[in-house]
């Protein structure tokens, strides 16, 4: 078996649309209304979070460690992979949420260049 493919049986009822299923867990996926742009965005910030946490990390730097890890809440929160299930809020307020964490990730950003 190689990495992400399930074991039949496993998951009854498991709904592909909503979860991705790697190793057994389960993930919550992107949430797929979203316009390109924003997801592209919010996945460079999260991309950008993960690598912070690394250098943050092996710097020994907590506050670092700190705000990268915000950093990737904020983009997975936009995504739809955190919070809410998407799939019960009305597409409106996802999409309001998506820009809301993109705008709080960007004030970060102003944030750290000043």
């Amino acid at each position: 078996m190689t990495r992400g493919e399930k074991h039949d049986g496993e998951e009854q009822g498991f709904d592909a649309d909503r979860w991705l299923l790697i190793d057994g867990r389960r993930w919550r996926r992107t949430e797929p209304s979203l316009p390109d742009d924003i997801v592209a965005a919010l996945k460079s910030h999260l991309g950008r979070g993960r690598s912070g946490v690394r250098t943050a990390r092996r710097a020994g730097d907590e506050a670092g460690t700190a705000a990268a890890r915000r950093r990737n809440g904020l983009a997975k929160l936009g995504l739809g992979e955190r919070g809410p299930y998407w799939w019960e809020v009305p597409e409106k307020e996802r999409l309001a949420q998506a820009r809301q964490a993109l705008r709080d990730l960007d004030d970060m950003d102003m944030s750290e260049d000043t």
